[in-house]
């Protein structure tokens, strides 16, 4: 599974760790994330995200 870089913090979202904190499980893929998940540091949308 592909790992997601946030454009604004560079927070790196990696599938295989999901975001617990969030209520987001280990696994999940960044493109069944629920749209209105945000990064967790800076509070930016999934589309401030690209592919690392």
């Amino acid at each position: 599974m592909q790992s997601w870089i946030c454009t604004i913090c560079q927070y790196v979202y990696d599938p295989a760790l999901g975001d617990p904190d969030h209520g987001i499980p280990a696994g999940t893929p960044f493109e069944s994330l629920p749209d209105d998940w945000s990064c967790p540091l800076c509070g930016a949308g999934k589309d401030a995200f690209e592919m690392e």
